[in-house]
């Protein structure tokens, strides 16, 4: 599988291109400035690509089989204002549909799960508020996905509460809109399980044009 990855520097872009590439997946890293980026594993492609660009989304996913959104304004990836999140979900509708890229995955938040009927996980008394301002985007970018992403098979993968580093075990729990929690009540996942379950929903789709989530 050609993977179009959008974000390629973050930390959770970095698993999903070594997770992918380990499995025998040709990943090619979009980046707004291949001459900054600090190349993480020789079987990565790097070219130059504007998520927010319709344009440049096209140019850089002809051919390819799939788009991976991994954008974040979290440090540690590639910067970009929170507030460009749904910028990016309508220019890569629009892109994936100019080069006739039908697969697009992104990597969401947690923020717009529900803890309660009625109530996200954002909206918490307790959620922390240095994290609020992407967790709106992020809600708004899959508003955008599930009005605007026409006939595209797209997938909205949302973490666990808390997503870290740590090692790959393969297992995971699957959910679709409620936060997933374990026996004590709380809700993980590490990047590298968050990975093997994205890549195992690029090869094998179980939730086509909607959200899920994942956690233990």
């Amino acid at each position: 599988m050609r993977i179009v990855l959008f974000g390629a520097g973050g930390n959770v872009a970095r698993r999903i291109a070594r997770e992918a590439l380990g499995r025998g997946h040709q990943v090619i890293g979009a980046v707004r400035d291949p001459a900054k980026f600090l190349l993480y594993d020789d079987r990565l492609t790097v070219v130059k690509g504007d998520a927010t660009d319709a344009a440049s989304v096209a140019r850089v996913a002809a051919g390819a089989d799939a788009i991976v959104n991994a954008l974040s304004a979290h440090p540690g990836g590639d910067g970009r204002p929170a507030s460009s999140l749904s910028d990016a979900a309508r220019a890569l509708v629009a892109g994936a549909s100019q080069a006739g890229v039908r697969r697009l995955v992104i990597v969401g938040g947690a923020g717009s799960l529900e803890v309660l009927p009625g109530r996200q996980l954002v909206e918490s008394p307790d959620f922390p508020a240095g994290y609020k301002p992407e967790a709106l985007a992020q809600r708004d970018a899959l508003e955008v996905y599930r009005s605007e992403a026409g006939d595209l098979d797209w997938t909205y993968i949302s973490p666990a509460a808390e997503i870290h580093p740590g090692t790959r075990t393969g297992t995971y729990r699957t959910g679709s809109n409620q936060l997933l929690v374990d026996a004590t009540g709380h809700s993980g996942i590490t990047y590298e399980d968050y990975a093997a379950a994205l890549v195992d929903e690029l090869e094998a789709p179980t939730h086509l044009r909607r959200r899920m989530t994942v956690a233990y």
